[in-house]
């Protein structure tokens, strides 16, 4: 969508938040894993810009790789992850 198209952008904006709440219970117990291939889908070589600013686009993407909202919910898989494979222990 185009930076001038004001409602669209306020809809993503809304929207994301919403569509991860919905999406919470599934994040909080797999999050970490679904974050990755999402990133890997949206950063692939063929993929379009996320956000190209020389044409003035913006994609729904960007408002979900840049929510605050998702790195929460992804947190605790993240940090279990790290404490099961032993890159969270500290040498003693």
């Amino acid at each position: 969508m185009r930076y001038e198209e004001k409602a669209k952008l306020t809809a993503a904006r809304v929207l994301v938040p919403v569509a991860l709440l919905a999406a919470s219970p599934l994040l909080l117990v797999a999050g970490a894993p679904i974050r990755r291939r999402y990133l890997r889908h949206i950063y692939r070589d063929e993929a379009p810009l996320i956000l190209e600013k020389a044409k003035g686009r913006v994609s729904v993407h960007w408002f979900v790789v840049t929510s605050p909202l998702l790195d929460g919910l992804c947190r605790p898989t993240e940090s279990l992850g790290r404490l099961v494979s032993g890159r969270g222990r500290t040498a003693m």
